[in-house]
């Protein structure tokens, strides 16, 4: 088991995955994680669609021009959605939950990556998140934050490097220029 830290440098997106199903165990885990997640004011706004049909996937890897198609090749992919009428923390809750998801995959060794839905388009006429909850039959109030797609890693990455942290980013006591 890898301690934080080191899970948080290790973290790297995958958009290469190798063929195989992931256990069940381990999905189980990566969804407990987004369960475990907290919330604001403990409301819960998240939901989860979980997808392992192939042909399910594609039409997710469709979801907008660029950036998705990937998803096709996952074992697994996530849905991530929220409910605004439960809260207005329900972007930060999902969010919260999405990428919990992803440090407990690193964690088992299985690679991951957010796509982005939310205030993104499938058509000129069509946002991403219509076309999906169009194809999954999401119910109105829900909002697609994201999708996360997971899988086995096809080959290892170099770890995010510290000696590049944006420490510039960084403002003690108040802002400075």
């Amino acid at each position: 088991m890898q301690d934080f830290n080191t899970l948080l440098i290790n973290r790297r997106s995958y958009r290469k995955y190798a063929d195989g199903p992931l256990s069940g165990d381990a999905v189980q885990f990566i969804l407990e994680a987004a369960l475990l997640s907290p919330t604001s004011k403990n409301k819960h706004s998240w939901e989860f669609v979980v997808v392992e049909d192939r042909e399910m996937l594609a039409k997710l890897s469709r979801c907008k021009a660029q950036s998705a198609a990937f998803i096709a090749d996952a074992a697994l992919a996530v849905v991530v959605l929220g409910n605004p009428l439960e809260t207005d923390a329900w972007i930060e809750d999902a969010s919260i939950a999405a990428i919990n998801m992803q440090l407990q995959a690193e964690e088992l060794g299985i690679g991951s990556c957010w796509v982005q839905v939310r205030n993104r388009d499938f058509s000129e006429t069509i946002t991403s998140g219509e076309y999906i909850n169009g194809i999954l039959d999401v119910p109105m109030p829900l909002e697609v934050l994201c999708v996360i797609s997971f899988g086995k890693k096809e080959k290892p990455r170099s770890p995010n490097n510290g000696d590049q942290l944006l420490w510039e980013k960084v403002h003690l006591g108040k802002y400075t220029f």
